[in-house]
């Protein structure tokens, strides 16, 4: 969730450490500027891992399929270069070694911003709570330690190299097996106790829901290129039916759900965030009453920028910001803070969060999909299905939003609105989990011409810096967004973003930079062709992204579009979709409707992704009894602007269906 651009100086760093009452030594805030993959990694033959996992297997007596399974879930394969995650994990079975440096950060402010985005009543300065002193390390974070242990090998060994970290891995398996009393065996089937003990899960709700994660995978099967280069496959076992009973034998407690608003397939555990009065003031969400009040349009997704226990010590903190829920990177355990009925403070734009539900995901923006653990994207994507359900939210990325697209409310707060989760989260995989993915919707003739964004994730590596923190590159990587250039050239500049360089500065490669990037999932009108080159409409220019045949990065789509209304030279866009002042009631402080520093221009046309009334929900007061949403006559279009959402006036618009006429 950190992440403005340009990246800030270690000085400022290291003040936001001290903010969020994290004590860390210069070597412990290392890894944070080292999170990316590392560019120096040897790609020993494509082949080797596989035989990595078959070679342990045999030694250790487990099942293949089980170690890729495990395997899997836990890091997709990936061997991250040696690099860390943020439990301090390492390498394709995510062994952890948290007494090494884990990296620490402030979640959503330092102090110096404004989580809640609402002008009427801005955020005092927060201070977090200090971790707790001397506190021991749960055995989830130790594994590394153990699988040394048990292997004989060295803890850089297991952290460093692949092979031997699969040994460690299996050598964790067949150790759990004998401590269960499961027999030595070559059935999958039998081996479910065990991979629940893999997990570390201190509740007997999260092993399952871990190990019945694992299977699925099994009874799916697997293939994919690892980062590394490696080709692994796990092969289907379909109709796999494990033997759950040895589970009951791992003495865990039950998984306490009580209160909590999640689906029966992930396992939820209520952590509340604090709402008290203090001062003249109070926090850190506001009471309200959705959908009754308003509705519920939009989902967030965030990352952490920190570990699970740092985040779980700040959504504590009454005077810090809020967020519903957050979800733990090694096996998806989420955590509910605030009843998703109220308003939490999570997304730095009042429209936005009014009428959303966020979600923190455990993990770092720098460091790729591999710690953005398919353990994690699964839950994730099964409570996403959930609230969606139960709200009404659509499945698309108009309304699953990245913390990196919701629009700054006002042109002041554009530069520092935060890049969270990235391009490196996967949109393809996650929405091909939420039983959405990405088509194309079009034919070659006829209706708009629109197209979502849809790169080969594996194989689309734009270059980017920024990694370490004070620029150099990160190494090659899987991503899900294109770069955006002036003309139909790779050395052509980057399109520029007033709003983020309101100076007129040129975009760069940054990875926290959004100001020339489209991604997965989002669609945009076309403004041209090329060659293999694309054009769109984005920020009141034409946007051109490398699109070759055989090589698409993006598909056709069937969307409505819109254009400024015959007679208007320009249209103004805006952060938020506010009332008009004659809508606000006595009492109500009328909230100024300002434009962002972009405008619409004849000729251009931009994809719709809703329509609906200006609103404004007033919350200012504890306890809830006073608070009320304001709507107006005036309406709004969201639509696709830049990277991130915008809002225009529909009375400044005239809209043209997917395959229709203009109408208003």
């Amino acid at each position: 969730m950190r992440g403005t651009v340009p990246p800030r100086p270690a000085s400022a760093r290291r003040r936001a450490f001290r903010a969020a009452g994290v004590v860390a030594s210069a070597t412990l805030l290392l890894p944070l500027v080292s999170a990316g993959p590392s560019a120096t990694a040897e790609s020993p033959g494509p082949d080797a891992l596989q035989r990595e996992f078959a070679s342990a297997a045999a030694r250790y007596g487990v099942p293949p399929s089980v170690l890729l399974g495990v395997s899997y879930l836990q890091s997709r394969w990936d061997t991250h270069s040696g690099a860390p995650s943020v439990s301090g994990g390492y390498g394709p079975m995510h062994l952890t070694d948290a007494g090494t440096a884990l990296a620490e950060a402030p979640h959503h402010s330092d102090g110096t911003e404004d989580a809640r985005g609402d002008a009427s009543r801005p955020m005092r300065a927060v201070a977090a709570t200090a971790p707790p002193s001397g506190a021991e390390l749960p055995a989830r974070l130790r594994t590394l330690e153990r699988a040394a242990e048990l292997t004989g090998l060295s803890a850089r060994e297991l952290r460093q190299n692949p092979g031997a970290n699969v040994r460690g891995g299996a050598a964790l398996l067949a150790s759990a097996q004998r401590e269960l009393g499961g027999p030595p065996s070559a059935d999958p089937a039998d081996w479910f106790g065990a991979v629940a003990r893999f997990s570390g899960a201190r509740d007997a709700t999260t092993a399952t829901v871990y190990a019945r994660d694992v299977y699925e995978v099994i009874r799916s099967g697997e293939r994919r290129t690892t980062d590394s280069g490696q080709r692994v496959t796990l092969r289907a076992v379909p109709g796999l039916v494990p033997d759950t009973a040895p589970a009951a034998r791992l003495g865990l407690p039950p998984g306490d759900a009580a209160g909590t608003e999640c689906p029966r397939t992930v396992s939820c555990q209520w952590l509340p965030a604090p709402y008290e009065e203090f001062d003249d003031s109070y926090g850190n969400h506001d009471l309200a009453d959705r959908p009754v009040s308003q509705s519920v349009d939009y989902i967030v997704i965030h990352d952490t920028e920190g570990s699970w226990d740092t985040t779980l010590r700040l959504i504590q903190n009454p005077r810090y910001v809020s967020w519903h829920y957050t979800l733990r990177s090694s096996d998806g355990l989420i955590a509910q803070h605030v009843r998703t009925k109220d308003v939490a403070w999570h997304a730095g734009n009042w429209y936005v969060n009014a009428t959303s539900v966020g979600l923190e995901h455990e993990g770092f923006l720098t460091a790729p999909d591999a710690w953005y653990t398919e353990a994690m994207y699964r839950t994730s994507a099964r409570l996403v299905s959930y609230l969606s359900k139960k709200y009404g939210v659509p499945l698309d990325r108009q309304h699953i939003l990245g913390h990196d697209t919701v629009p700054g409310p006002t042109a002041a707060t554009v530069p520092g609105m935060h890049t969270d989760p990235g391009p490196y989260w996967d949109w393809a995989h996650y929405f091909e989990l939420l039983g959405k993915p990405f088509r194309e919707t079009a034919g070659a003739g006829g209706g708009a011409s629109v197209v979502t964004i849809v790169p080969r994730y594996a194989a689309n590596q734009p270059p980017y810096t920024g990694c370490g923190g004070a620029g150099p590159a990160c190494a090659p990587h899987g991503s899900a967004a294109v770069r955006l250039h002036t003309a139909p050239a790779e050395d052509a500049p980057l399109v520029r973003d007033i709003g983020l360089r309101p100076g007129g500065g040129e975009s760069t490669t940054d990875v926290n930079d959004t100001g020339a990037r489209a991604t997965t999932g989002q669609r945009y009108a076309v403004a041209g062709r090329s060659g293999g080159w694309t054009a769109i409409w984005y920020l009141g220019q034409k946007a051109w992204f490398h699109d070759p045949a055989g090589a698409r990065t993006a598909v056709r789509a069937a969307a409505p579009v819109l254009t400024p209304r015959a007679g208007l030279a320009e249209v103004p866009v805006y952060g938020r979709a506010y009332p008009e002042e004659a809508a606000y009631p006595a009492g109500v402080p009328v909230q100024a409707v300002t434009p962002l520093p972009y405008t619409l221009l004849p000729g251009q046309r931009y994809v719709v992704g809703g329509r609906g009334p200006g609103a404004y929900y007033y919350a200012k007061t504890f306890g809830g009894s006073d608070h009320r949403v304001v709507r107006g006559a005036q309406t709004y279009y969201q639509i696709q602007f830049g990277h991130r959402i915008a809002f225009v006036k529909a009375s400044d618009v005239e809209v043209l269906p997917a395959g229709g006429a203009h109408r208003k």
